[in-house]
């Protein structure tokens, strides 16, 4: 656990949030809880968008099990935050 957030603290500047709606499209695509890698590239470039899911998960918007090593499999989901924020 402490390696995925020590991992995710490196994506908390607000840089990491996107440009335009590139946040909001994130959280629409982890509406429904699927594999990390499978919603990035439903967005875009995932170089260009797994760095806003990154930030997404350590504020709190996205959310998945950080007691298993963060990989592109894990499933993320949309938190009550996420859809607050909207």
């Amino acid at each position: 656990m402490a390696s995925n957030v020590a991992w995710l603290a490196g994506y908390r500047h607000p840089r990491y949030r996107g440009h335009g709606d590139l946040e909001e499209a994130v959280l629409d695509a982890f509406a429904q809880p699927r594999p990390l890698i499978e919603g990035a590239v439903m967005v875009g470039d995932p170089l260009q968008v797994l760095p806003v899911v990154y930030h997404a998960l350590w504020a709190g918007r996205l959310e998945t099990a950080l007691e298993v090593p963060l990989h592109e499999q894990v499933l993320v989901r949309r938190t009550a935050a996420g859809e607050r924020e909207r």
